[in-house]
C-alpha cells in the first residue's frame, strides 16, 4: 500500500457556519468530495479526523472512510494532523496524501501525482505556479517528527519549511489550491 488518505475534516467551521465537511457543493457534501477525490487519486485506505460536531460529520461519513476524533481539535490543524498520524502507525501504509475538506479545487490528479512518490522516505507537497501548498505526501519515516512539530494551526508547515527533502509537485495545470472559509468564497467561482 504506496499512499493512505487523511482528511483533515474537524475545524468548526466558523466563518462558514458551521463544519466546512457538512457544507455542499453541487449537490455533494465537501467531505464526501475530498473522499472521493482521494480515492480516485489511489490514496488508499481514507481515514478522516473529525472533531467540531464530530457526530454529524461521522454519520456523513458513513462507511466510506475510518472516522478518527481528535479531542483536542479546537487547538487547530496540528491536533487533527497528530490524530490521523497516530492512527494510522498500525497500518501498513508507506506514505500518507494528506488533504483539506476545504479545498474543492483539488482534483484526483492532484493526488495521484503525490501518491506515485508513496515511499517510506517521501516528502512531497503540491505546488501552484512553484508556489507549495495542498496536498502533502508524508513518508512514514517522517510521521514521528511531523507528528512532534504539528502544534497550534500550522499543521506540518513548520517541519516542511526549509526542509531540504521536500520535493514540490507543480500541480497548477489541473487543480486550483484556494480554501474557502465563507459560503460566498465556496460559490464565487466554478470548481474543477
Amino acid at each position: 500500500m504506496p499512499a493512505a488518505g487523511l482528511l483533515l475534516a474537524a475545524g468548526a467551521g466558523r466563518r462558514m457556519g458551521g463544519p466546512k465537511a457538512l457544507v455542499e457543493l453541487d449537490g455533494e457534501l465537501l467531505v464526501h468530495r475530498a473522499l472521493r477525490v482521494l480515492a480516485a487519486g489511489g490514496a488508499a485506505p481514507p481515514t478522516v479526523v473529525v472533531g467540531a460536531q464530530a457526530a454529524r460529520v461521522r454519520a456523513a461519513v458513513g462507511g466510506a472512510a475510518e472516522v478518527v476524533e481528535a479531542a483536542d481539535w479546537a487547538e487547530g490543524m496540528g491536533a487533527s494532523l497528530r490524530a490521523g498520524l497516530t492512527a494510522l502507525e498500525p497500518t501498513a501504509a508507506q506514505a500518507v496524501v494528506v488533504h483539506l475538506v476545504d479545498l474543492p479545487g483539488v482534483t484526483a490528479e492532484a493526488v495521484a501525482r503525490l501518491v506515485a512518490l508513496g515511499t517510506p522516505g517521501a516528502l512531497a507537497r503540491a505546488a501552484y505556479g512553484g508556489a507549495p501548498a495542498h496536498p502533502v505526501l508524508l513518508g512514514r519515516a517522517h510521521w514521528p517528527a511531523v507528528r512532534e512539530a504539528a502544534v497550534g494551526d500550522a499543521g506540518a508547515r513548520g517541519y516542511l519549511r526549509g526542509n531540504p527533502a521536500v520535493v514540490l509537485v507543480e500541480c497548477g495545470d489541473i487543480a486550483t489550491p484556494e480554501d474557502v472559509d465563507t459560503p460566498e468564497q465556496l460559490h464565487s467561482r466554478e470548481w474543477r
